[in-house]
């Protein structure tokens, strides 16, 4: 009889949970014509099948292509992708902080209501500016199997990769709420940032004197995992007009990130001390 109540108990929470979450999707999940309009955002697929080549060409196919070749000289293509990169980021941070952009994004920090259409239209095009930076960030495993870097490879580099076009997607597709422009932003930064150093790395030796800030490019990610998983609690507490689904999800994916990305500092750089 008591294991009957239990199932009975375990049963109905089980049933709660279920109707919590359909009853948040139908409040939380909606589309947008002109969204559905951009390139990539009507369906999943072309995303998918993007990852897909993406996961096939770096884990198995590049892998086979190189194994009986030298690796490639990049150094310029690589020159010319991180200089792009790095301007691109730089130019979505820069347009961010326009007056009326910027002053928008702190006033809706928590909440949204008051935003005017034009300027959440205008986040909207950011959103996909932001997913469409993730798919060119796939490049850069690429070019890690054509030099046969293969160890470079690891679960976090493709994990991260692959996650962020994923989750990028789909706030740009269900939810596009402007709350979420501020870790945009500070994204953008780190990886502005980031390629600046990639861009100045492939200049050779002749570039690693002035490289000593590698290590601090890893604690900037590190601090920016930190901020991101302080905000999406905050917007649990102050009960701001964010997406709560989308929240739980940012919170779970971010905590692993930081978990990931301490993991991998304490390995590089305790093993570099041990080495010097």
């Amino acid at each position: 009889m008591a294991n009957i109540t239990y199932g009975s108990l375990e049963g109905g929470f089980f049933n709660k949970m279920i109707d919590y979450l359909i009853d948040k999707l139908e409040q939380e999940i909606h589309t947008d014509e002109l969204v559905d309009s951009w390139s990539l955002m009507k369906t999943p697929w072309p995303i998918l099948f993007i990852l897909a080549i993406y996961l096939l060409f770096i884990l198995k196919i590049g892998p086979k292509i190189m194994e009986k070749r030298k690796p490639l000289n990049l150094k310029y293509i690589m020159m010319a992708y991180n200089l792009m990169q790095m301007i691109y980021n730089f130019i979505f941070v820069t347009n961010i902080f326009q007056p009326e952009l910027f002053n928008a994004m702190i006033s809706t920090l928590c909440r949204e209501s008051s935003i005017d259409f034009h300027i959440r239209l205008r986040y909207y095009s950011f959103c996909w500016y932001f997913m469409f930076s993730k798919v060119l960030d796939l490049i850069d495993t690429v070019f890690f199997v054509l030099r046969k870097k293969q160890s470079h490879v690891s679960f976090l580099h493709v994990y991260h990769h692959v996650n962020m076009v994923i989750s990028i997607w789909l706030f740009c597709k269900f939810f596009r709420t402007s709350c979420g422009a501020f870790v945009g932003l500070m994204n953008a930064f780190v990886h502005a940032i980031m390629y600046s150093y990639y861009f100045l790395s492939a200049f050779g030796p002749i570039m690693q004197k002035y490289l000593w800030w590698k290590k601090y490019l890893t604690r900037l990610q590190i601090v920016q995992f930190i901020i991101g998983l302080t905000y999406g609690f905050s917007l649990f507490i102050f009960d701001c007009e964010f997406p709560r689904l989308f929240t739980i999800y940012m919170i779970v994916d971010v905590s692993l990130f930081l978990y990931l990305f301490l993991v991998f500092y304490k390995k590089t750089y305790s093993n570099e001390s041990k080495l010097k």
